[in-house]
């Protein structure tokens, strides 16, 4: 059975907070150990999976706009304790994902020369990506479902759980690249990859059918509930657009950064991948704040939800602030562990500066805007978000980075504006109320 939350309890946030950040920290892992394990083997090797984890990313994020659409309608059906449709939302969720992964799965084996062209990559490259996009992109279904079961998980209180099955997973995955890599190269840490990623989705069934109530059956499929399918779509396409639009604006930014080299490449995946330890502790803060926001709206108590929006954001930022001023700080030491080239290190370490605002930028949006979605307020989100995305990051990487020239610090100034001048808008949305009255159910 999925745990009851006690809106009450002053600890609540916390103890959702942090498995939700351990399980985001581990699943990130199995991309980026990828990347660490192959800078002994070859810097061309870990460039090629830095762009095809730039596409997985968007893709994984595609599959966002149900799970987000399973987070939210599943949360105001229990706050208002309503549990007659839970089933069918887990049913027609998962299985809605299913056709989306296999659709992708499908466009990314037979497009993925028009994807390298289209984002720029070095030809040098295109060898190495290729393999590693057939085999992680070709089985991405297994990320599709361990996505959807995280959701329900998440949404009936069970944060713990997921956590260790990433643990598993990631175990699983750094013993397949020690065994694989010297002898299979790039094609043996793809391997690796998607027989952990099998091995958590068979986890992750078995403890939906031991923890969760509710089912998964054919019988909610036949005949076809296209009043909860429709719904699905209009909470998640606008919930999760937000975030699909930022990855496909990352994605144009790319190209942008693939024409400076592969060095610059390089540099760029190591900035990234020492950023997202701030960007996983906002966004477990902002999922564990979307939890609660959607019990405490479906209870109809939206005044609470206000002020627990407003509770969560402070001790966010300080702990976002503390997280990329100490990787500014100690950027020289952590980045010497990737590469000892004095000049990459120089440029990470302007890099790594710029963070410190983009982060914070980050974490106002990532909390006020998950609370926004699970009050309802889907649209909202992503119309600001389009504009300032693409008017302001996109725009402006190709104006500061390639047109004047500043290169890859160009490129990290604009999307560190963009986030700011976010953070502002999304601020004021939640402060004047706009967000209220939305609610699904």
């Amino acid at each position: 059975m999925g745990q009851t939350l006690n809106m009450n309890d002053k600890g609540l946030l916390f103890k959702l907070t942090w498995p939700i950040f351990i399980e985001l920290v581990l699943q990130m892992l199995v991309g980026n150990v990828d990347q660490m394990m192959m800078s002994q083997y070859s810097e061309n090797a870990v460039a090629a999976i830095g762009n095809v984890n730039t596409i997985m990313n968007f893709v994984t994020i595609t599959f966002s706009i149900v799970t987000m659409a399973i987070t939210i309608m599943v949360t105001q059906y229990l706050g208002s304790k309503n549990k007659e449709k839970v089933s069918e939302i887990y049913t027609v969720g998962i299985f809605t994902n299913l056709i989306f992964s296999a659709i992708i799965s499908a466009g990314l084996f037979f497009g993925s020369d028009a994807l390298f062209n289209a984002l720029k990559m070095p030809v040098e490259l295109h060898a190495d990506a290729q393999v590693y996009l057939n085999i992680v992109g070709g089985l991405v279904f297994l990320q599709a479902l361990f996505m959807s079961f995280s959701a329900i998980f998440r949404s009936n209180g069970l944060m713990k759980q997921g956590m260790y099955i990433s643990v598993i997973v990631n175990v699983l995955n750094i013993i397949g690249n020690a065994i694989l890599l010297n002898s299979m190269g790039i094609m043996g840490i793809a391997i690796s990859s998607v027989f952990s990623r099998f091995i958590g989705v068979i986890l992750v069934y078995r403890l939906f059918s031991k923890r969760i109530e509710g089912e998964l059956h054919l019988k909610y499929l036949c005949p076809f509930p296209k009043e909860t399918f429709k719904q699905l779509l209009r909470i998640g396409v606008p919930a999760g657009g937000e975030s699909v639009m930022y990855n496909f604006s990352q994605m144009v930014i790319l190209m942008c950064v693939n024409m400076l080299g592969t060095a610059v490449i390089t540099a760029r995946v190591y900035a990234n991948m020492i950023a997202w330890l701030s960007y996983l502790y906002s966004s477990a803060v902002g999922q564990a704040n979307q939890i609660i926001i959607g019990h405490l709206v479906g209870a109809r108590e939206e005044d609470a939800a206000y002020e627990r929006s407003l509770k969560t954001l402070r001790p966010t930022m300080i702990i976002t602030l503390i997280i990329s001023t100490s990787v500014f700080l100690l950027s020289d030491h952590i980045f010497g562990i990737f590469t000892k080239n004095p000049d990459v290190l120089s440029l990470l370490k302007t890099i790594t500066f710029i963070e410190i605002f983009l982060e914070l930028g980050r974490a106002v949006n990532i909390v006020i805007i998950r609370g926004m979605q699970a009050a309802g307020d889907t649209q909202y989100p992503v119309f600001i978000s389009v504009l300032s995305m693409w008017g302001v990051a996109t725009l402006l990487s190709y104006v500061f980075g390639i047109v004047l020239g500043w290169g890859l610090v160009g490129i990290w100034m604009a999307m560190a504006l963009d986030e700011c001048v976010r953070a502002v808008i999304f601020y004021i949305r939640w402060k004047r109320g706009g967000w209220r009255g939305k609610a699904v159910i």
